[in-house]
């Protein structure tokens, strides 16, 4: 596999690859498998700034290089990284099985990012898999990561997606493609299950102090840094699953080893966005069960945490009933932190200030009113931020309208001027979502006309989730009744 040589390599890319130095147990080293025929299909240049990265310079033909794999720039240092997890409930020794992190680059503001390729060949964690990835899916995480990105939620990334000149055989043969993404780190919950599971004591010590060094740098000082690890994860998760129920984004797939330490949401397989509001609401071709619906996200991310828990045990206490219990103290926690983060996310869709008694009632009055109607989940919120509902059909309802009397009364009780509530509902309920059918028109354009521009005239909307304007209006209006049946696949 050949370097970029300096001449070429003007982008700025500044490696330092701390994840390569840990046990060798951790990862395998190995470069990406060369494609055939690669080319440039996309490129996020507003990402390349924020990494202080700069592409413009640079050929074409050396991007489709570069992307693909088939050349590397100077300092990378390629690992496929080892971990295991909880997939639908079920503990499994896993890896990257198609991604290879290529180095760790550092910004200007020496701000830590993994570059990891997606798509990009076998790997020794492979299971009897390709290795590959299709254009289609390594699209769909671009739209959706960058979306999730603009609507303030910490996600990964994506740099661009190339196609590979190859097919991929899934049900149909597809156009191979590799995704660039980038993330704060790869480090999972099923990480340190892998290393828990090796049952080497010295590894997992090493691999806690190296998470918290590169995450968590304040805590590392603590009379217990694993607890403190362990609370601050808690707390995180915590954020990141309300601000997923906010946008009513169902992530589809919250197995352990998609669960980063970060708080960054990681792996775009069978994600989409609610359109009519439904708790149960489920888009994955493979959860028949519904574990990983829209209602069970925040009870499958406290399952997740636990374990977490179970991982750190023998750093949180020398004695193990003791660190079961405070363990479980931490776990237990959970369901404090995370109603009261969401009836204060719901309260700030609703542009309601500091507490009142009847807060949590009015919240679920009004869910439980759009559940019966069959109400549009981004469309109801936003719509009531306008000063006249009445010409709306879905409000001209004597629940709704009765409901509306006590809203309004509450929000009078806000200390502060109306226009502070409007303000507060505009912030966080977007106007525009990736919704799943508009997703797909513009995917099947790009995979089946190669025809890109639909993509980005998408994704100029998506950067302006709060903002209403002409370009916006054909992204807000829900499915047709035979867009509605929509299901997510992982891709793999």
């Amino acid at each position: 596999m050949n370097k970029l040589n300096s001449n070429i390599d003007g982008i700025g890319w500044c490696f330092d690859n701390t994840y390569a130095r840990l046990p060798e147990m951790m990862s395998t080293r190995l470069n990406p498998e060369p494609v055939k025929n690669p080319r440039l299909i996309i490129i996020n240049q507003n990402l390349a700034k924020e990494l202080s990265l700069n592409f413009s310079s640079i050929d074409e033909k050396y991007l489709d290089l570069l992307f693909s794999g088939n050349l590397l720039p100077q300092k990378s240092e390629c690992i496929a990284q080892a971990y295991a997890g909880h997939q639908f409930g079920h503990f499994t020794m896993l890896g990257d099985g198609r991604a290879i992190i290529i180095g760790e680059h550092l910004s200007k503001n020496n701000k830590r990012f993994d570059i990891q390729f997606k798509g990009s060949g076998k790997t020794p964690y492979s299971r009897n898999a390709d290795g590959r990835a299709a254009l289609g899916p390594m699209l769909r995480e671009y739209i959706i990561s960058e979306a999730m990105h603009f609507l303030k939620i910490p996600t990964t990334r994506s740099l661009a997606v190339v196609t590979t000149g190859e097919k991929v055989i899934r049900e149909t043969e597809l156009q191979g493609a590799i995704l660039t993404r980038v993330a704060s780190s790869h480090i999972r919950v099923g990480t340190f299950q892998y290393i828990a599971a090796r049952e080497n004591k010295e590894n997992l010590k090493t691999f806690i102090d190296y998470t918290i060094n590169r995450h968590y740098p304040d805590i590392k000082n603590s009379e217990n840094s694993a607890y403190e690890l362990l609370k601050i994860v808690i707390k995180k998760q915590v954020e990141l699953i309300n601000e997923w129920m906010r946008v009513g984004f169902i992530h589809g797939v919250m197995n352990t080893d998609n669960m980063a330490i970060s708080g960054e949401t990681i792996d775009y397989g069978p994600c989409a966005f609610m359109d009519t509001y439904n708790p149960g609401t489920v888009f994955s071709s493979i959860d028949h069960q519904g574990r990983y619906a829209y209602c069970n996200q925040p009870g499958i991310a406290k399952w997740n945490l636990a374990r977490f828990a179970e991982t750190l045990l023998p750093f949180i206490h020398n004695n193990q009933d003791k660190a079961i219990e405070k363990a479980k103290e931490a776990i237990n926690d959970f369901g404090n932190l995370y109603k009261k983060s969401s009836i204060n996310m719901m309260k700030n869709k609703l542009g309601i200030f500091g507490e009142e008694n009847q807060d949590e009632s009015l919240i679920n009055y009004f869910l439980t009113w759009m559940f019966q109607k069959k109400a549009d989940f981004t469309n109801t919120f936003s719509s009531l931020i306008k000063d006249d509902l009445s010409k709306e059909k879905l409000f001209d309802d004597k629940n709704f309208i009765d409901w509306s009397k006590k809203w309004k009364e509450r929000q009078n009780k806000n200390k502060t001027p109306n226009q502070s509530s409007i303000n507060l509902m505009k912030e966080n309920n977007p106007l525009v979502i990736p919704r799943n059918h508009k997703v797909e028109e513009v995917l099947d354009v790009a995979t089946n006309k190669n025809d890109i521009k639909p993509i980005y005239d998408f994704l100029n909307v998506l950067k302006k989730p709060y903002e209403n304007n002409l370009e916006s209006e054909k992204y807000q209006k829900p499915p047709k009744p035979n867009d509605k049946i929509y299901k997510t696949y992982c891709g793999t």
